[in-house]
């Protein structure tokens, strides 16, 4: 298995954590990872993205031009990183911000209202993240939600485990929709 992911949105938009939280679980299974982050000079409203690599083989380099899937919390995103998904890759996007149609018919994908859901459901726009991270891990098997979970548990911050229960349901209800538009 070797899966090389962007996730990408504003930031603030939780990005990086969702790569984090990705590498932390590969590194639960044992797998080969890399996260590399990249941001603009804001703290909030510039570009976040990261690329994570997971790879049951060593890892030679974690940049890519033509990631195996694709995670767009945003229009800019959608709009730059669509062109770049490799043939047969996946691209999840976050609807709610970016309405934009998908062009590529080469791509699986999947459109959720993320931030929708994340403040109707869960009173927290910040939980689209994870809602968009479940569908990820749902649609890729790159790795087990148990993992992400797990990778969860152990590095959220103590001040803000609190958090713990929302996220983990953010999480199954990105798993649930992945997986109810795999049956449709």
């Amino acid at each position: 298995m070797f899966e090389q992911i962007i996730i990408s949105g504003f930031g603030g938009q939780g990005a990086l954590f969702a790569g984090q939280l990705l590498t932390y679980a590969g590194l639960e299974e044992g797998r080969h990872v890399a996260w590399l982050p990249s941001y603009g000079p804001e703290m909030r409203g510039g570009t976040a993205r990261c690329t994570v690599t997971v790879s049951d083989e060593p890892i030679g380099s974690p940049l890519t031009d033509t990631p195996s899937a694709v995670v767009a919390l945003n229009p800019p995103s959608l709009e730059m990183l669509e062109p770049k998904v490799m043939p047969g890759g996946l691209l999840i996007v976050n609807s709610s911000i970016a309405k934009e149609e998908i062009k590529r018919k080469d791509i699986r994908s999947l459109r959720i209202p993320a931030t929708d859901l994340a403040r109707d459901e869960f009173q927290n726009e910040r939980m689209a993240n994870m809602i968009l991270l479940g569908a990820l891990v749902k649609m890729t098997g790159v790795v087990t939600l148990d993992s992400v979970l797990n990778a969860l548990k152990k590095n959220l911050p103590e001040r803000r485990q609190h958090l713990l229960e929302p996220n983990r349901l953010a999480l199954q209800r990105g798993w649930d929709l992945a997986e109810e538009a795999s049956k449709g």
